[in-house]
């Protein structure tokens, strides 16, 4: 089999002005490109593919590559099945086996060159290019990576921020570790990939600042700032907001511990 040019490409946090010209230039270049596409319940169609579809429409038009949509395998999110950190690794690690899997078998498939359109930038908390090189051991590959715009840099813009004090550092984690980092004695981070915002809920966290953004960028997006026991109620509506629009919420925060009062 032939060597396969992967173009993982970027795409920005959803909406279709964060999409890099460097981007549109190498999704051109592919083929075809691959999506998971995640069954929905009563058989409804997966928004994210929907949503990948209407961007590709508003830049590339009749012009755009095809899409191959390999069905997402199911990934264990169960209490019982992430309970401990070694779980939660253990079923991530299944779940990347049997997207490289589902992968494989479609690019085996199809000839040319494919690509893969990755929300935000692939650097991000996206497992993309984990998978492909687990693709890579089955089959002839050589993986291009452009970047894009992440919710990170799209979420401080938004807010006016700068995500650190001066010659200091931001702690980047997800919501699975917020409190974890908390009680390690980070006071400035970033949070990612929140299946809910429960640890906002945390007396610890009550007189913290959090900037939040829900659906950055795209034409359901949500903000929200203050002191996060003022604003827990806020953030709850801002994302089933998001959700009812969209049928899909992806959010992000900066959540900072209050400043000492000089004595």
């Amino acid at each position: 089999m032939a060597e396969r040019h992967v173009r993982v490409v970027g795409v920005g946090p959803g909406g279709a002005d964060q999409v890099t010209l460097e981007a549109l230039a190498a999704l051109r270049a592919c083929d075809y490109l691959v999506v998971a596409d995640k069954p929905q319940r009563g058989g409804a169609p997966d928004p994210l593919v929907e949503a990948r579809e209407r961007l590709l429409d508003r830049h590339l038009g009749d012009a755009r590559p095809p899409l191959v949509r390999v069905v997402d395998p199911p990934r264990d999110r169960t209490a019982r099945g992430t309970a401990t950190p070694a779980d939660y690794e253990r079923a991530v690690e299944a779940w990347h086996d049997a997207r490289a899997a589902a992968y494989a078998e479609a690019i085996a498939a199809h000839a040319g060159d494919p690509g893969f359109l990755v929300w935000g930038d692939p650097a991000f908390y996206d497992s993309t290019i984990r998978v492909l090189e687990r693709v890579a051991a089955q089959l002839p590959l050589r993986v291009t990576v452009v970047p894009g715009v992440s919710s990170v840099q799209l979420l401080a813009a938004r807010h006016g921020l700068v995500l650190h004090d001066v010659g200091r550092p931001v702690h980047v984690t997800t919501g699975r570790a917020v409190l974890a980092a908390v009680d390690a004695g980070q006071t400035n981070l970033v949070v990612m990939l929140n299946r809910d915002l429960a640890p906002l809920a945390d007396l610890r966290v009550a007189d913290w600042q959090v900037w939040w953004g829900g659906n950055l960028g795209t034409a359901s997006e949500r903000l929200v700032a203050g002191r996060v026991g003022d604003v827990l109620d806020a953030l709850d509506r801002a994302r089933v907001a998001c959700r009812e629009e969209t049928g899909w919420v992806m959010d992000a925060f900066v959540l900072r511990a209050p400043v000492p009062a000089l004595s």
